[in-house]
């Protein structure tokens, strides 16, 4: 279905290869085509495709209906973080007590592990270390080699731990992970499942990290070669004991569930605890996590910086990641609006997008998408990112947007295809809706931007998917 839905596609478009811009039918010929297929007969798209060199709308379908943008909103809350911020800004992570370092090596009084919304702690720097490294490097360095009172993860700076209108199904997994100001390795745990040697046998679970913050029980069982593997995987709110059941086959490659963990900042201290362990240093009272002020006769004994910003976007937007979004809307609440809430981030962007003149209809919740009740127009995406392509700091927003066949969630979407490597575009996905906003560069040196969504589809999420891709390969071989 895909190869003729390309190849009509191709031939319409054919004629019109040697202009700079498509003509309006032609598109309109290639759009339909790709869109309107009886499998969508009961879905609703919205489209809008415009020139970026001549402003030119050159095609539009529902462009200013509200329409579920899923991830693609995304764009929005990373647009808004950079004009806020700047692409270099950074976040400090601090260790903090007011206790005194005795001659024994001995820290007397509680320590903190003081979140400020660095999403990437646990990702290794240039000389390979985590941020709880450099942390607990050097706390040893500086001859500490016990604490005599509590490691409390402290995540103050943040007010909400979830987004608006997210669904109880989504807690449990590493998308739909907690909010904190403190937040260790995207505040979930992974579960590496392999099958046993003989059928029947238990299966091998590999656990990342190999933390005594949670547990696994698992009665799953390997079941014979050629079978289906149905792993089954559950966690109570308000728990973190995951239980894993069902069966996986012989012979296949080992499944990895990730699943999200309750108390972000605890689960923090908890493993910050087990590095400090590694480096010999003891921690008397164990972990907490709190969210009160904090001493005021605290001292700053040691401090890590985040990557820059531009970096944390890239990470963001290439590879969809919920959670680092989120924690930039409490960012931008906490620098606009004084509050490291969901109802001040929202109110920073939708500053942001006044002075841009867009979205006076939307309705936003959350930062990432993942709110079912997030609304956005085609239209104001697309002014969006001819907003962006002006901007001061377009290199750092465009260098974040996945590239169709290279990388990123498009990585093996278009590829070989005249959009590989001419697409940069945010993906979006939900159940039931399907999303894709960004520019391309056809081969005839013209520049497009568009925002293509569908929502309300009951077809294979594939079936939409390449729909849309079949619009973005024909802009692409103009």
């Amino acid at each position: 279905m895909r190869t003729s839905v390309i190849a009509g596609a191709m031939a319409l478009v054919a004629p019109a290869l040697a202009a700079r811009e498509p003509s309006s039918g032609a598109l309109k010929r290639v759009v339909e085509r790709a869109l309107d297929r009886p499998a969508f007969a009961a879905a609703y798209w919205a489209v809008e495709v415009r020139s970026l060199t001549s402003g030119r709308v050159l095609y539009e379908r529902n462009a200013r209906k509200n329409m579920t943008p899923a991830s693609t909103l995304k764009l929005v809350t990373t647009a808004a973080a950079l004009d806020a911020f700047g692409s270099d800004a950074v976040v400090r992570t601090t260790l903090e007590s007011a206790g005194r370092l005795d001659a024994m090596g001995r820290l007397l009084g509680d320590v903190y592990l003081v979140g400020r919304g660095d999403p990437v702690l646990a990702r290794p720097g240039a000389d390979g270390r985590t941020g709880f490294d450099v942390l607990a490097d050097a706390l040893r360095d500086a001859g500490v080699k016990r604490i005599e009172g509590r490691l409390v993860g402290h995540e103050g700076l943040f007010k909400d731990r979830r987004g608006e209108d997210w669904e109880w199904a989504d807690l449990v997994w590493c998308y739909g992970a907690e909010v904190s100001a403190l937040s260790w390795r995207d505040n979930c745990a992974a579960l590496k499942v392999g099958a046993g040697e003989q059928v029947g046998e238990p299966v091998v679970v590999e656990r990342v990290p190999e933390s005594r913050y949670y547990a696994v029980v698992s009665t799953a069982i390997t079941s014979p070669a050629g079978s289906e593997s149905d792993l089954r995987l559950e966690r109570d709110v308000g728990s973190n004991l995951v239980r894993l059941s069902g069966s996986h086959p012989i012979g296949a490659e080992p499944q990895e569930l990730d699943v999200a963990l309750e108390d972000p900042a605890r689960y923090a201290a908890t493993a910050f605890v087990e590095a400090l362990e590694t480096r010999g240093i003891r921690v008397a009272l164990g972990a907490a996590s709190a969210s009160d002020p904090l001493p005021k006769e605290a001292r700053v004994l040691a401090s890590h910086d985040s990557p820059p910003l531009a970096e944390i976007v890239k990470q963001i937007n290439k590879s969809s990641q919920n959670l680092y979004t989120e924690m930039l809307l409490r960012l931008l609440g906490t620098r606009v609006k004084g509050e490291g809430s969901v109802a001040a981030g929202r109110e920073a962007v939708g500053d942001f997008l006044k002075r841009l003149h867009i979205g006076e209809g939307a309705s936003l919740r959350d930062g990432s998408g993942l709110s079912r009740t997030d609304l956005v127009t085609p239209h104001d995406l697309v002014d969006l990112l001819v907003a962006m392509d002006r901007h001061a700091l377009v290199a750092a927003f465009r260098d974040s947007l996945p590239v169709a066949g290279v990388d990123g969630t498009l990585e093996r979407r278009l590829k070989g295809t005249a959009a590989e490597g001419r697409a940069f575009a945010k993906t979006g996905t939900l159940r039931q809706s399907n999303a894709l906003a960004g520019y391309v560069h056809a081969k005839s040196g013209a520049r497009f931007v568009f925002s293509i969504v569908v929502n309300h589809h009951t077809a294979p999420s594939r079936d939409a998917v390449d729909a849309i891709d079949a619009v973005v390969e024909a802009l692409a071989s103009y």
